[in-house]
């Protein structure tokens, strides 16, 4: 693994375990993984390897009940919640499978409302989410509500939301999950020019082979463990 960034996320000896009735669960088991500063990383694996329990606790939205978890240099394991919080808002960017987009308000608004909370005055606010909705294709639809935009549109719109506080990691569950063909290229290909040309980190959980070997780092898990972990080197094919 090309490490001449530095580790932006680094997990060691991670286990989850919960109960389930009365049996214990284990979606996570010792699981080790290093991911350094602008990587593309696409995470595959059955239903119940793990993958949305690693992305979770990677997240700030689970926690691990073993092992470290360091984001940016900051382990994050044993934190408080409302440590974890400021995490999530300003070093984390999500774009979930569903979009969860807000529907009574327009693109700007969706995207300005990531910013609520960090500090920053309204009208720069405004100018920040015109820019990312123009960085993301969409300038001229900023006044559009969800309900008028497409569905490719409105994953545009939560990942301009997903960059709003300048993460220094996007995390992506399923984001080409409810889209079709056309959309689905049009969102990865989105997804890796961000990466190559802003450099950001981007560690994205997918069920699709085809959007998997876009990227140049595959990891697949099984049974709570990364049992594959393989460079590829076609990620560029689909933008040039």
């Amino acid at each position: 693994m090309n490490n001449h960034n530095g580790s932006l996320l680094k997990i060691e000896n991670l286990t989850k375990t919960y109960k389930l009735g009365k049996r214990n669960v284990q979606p996570l088991t010792d699981l080790d993984l290093d991911v350094s500063k602008g990587e593309f990383v696409s995470v595959m694996g059955p239903s119940g390897s793990g993958k949305t329990t690693l992305l979770n606790i990677i997240g700030c939205i689970d926690r691990a009940t073993k092992g470290s978890v360091l984001v940016d240099g900051v382990d994050v394991a044993r934190f408080s919640e409302s440590r974890l919080y400021k995490i999530r808002r300003d070093k984390i960017g999500f774009v979930f499978q569903s979009f969860n987009l807000v529907s009574y308000l327009n693109a700007r608004e969706n995207v300005e409302l990531a910013m609520e909370l960090s500090g920053k005055f309204k009208g720069q606010r405004k100018q920040r989410a015109l820019e990312f909705l123009s960085l993301v294709g969409l300038g001229g639809r900023e006044l559009h509500r969800p309900s008028r935009l497409s569905q490719g549109e409105q994953q545009r719109v939560a990942i301009a939301r997903a960059l709003a506080n300048d993460p220094a990691l996007i995390l992506a569950d399923e984001p080409t999950g409810n889209l079709d063909v056309a959309n689905k290229g049009e969102i990865i290909k989105l997804l890796l020019e961000l990466n190559q040309k802003s450099g950001t980190t981007i560690i994205m959980v997918t069920h699709d082979e085809q959007v998997a070997h876009q990227t140049r780092r595959l990891l697949y898990l099984q049974d709570g463990k990364i049992v594959k972990d393989k460079q590829q080197r076609n990620s560029v094919d689909i933008l040039s």
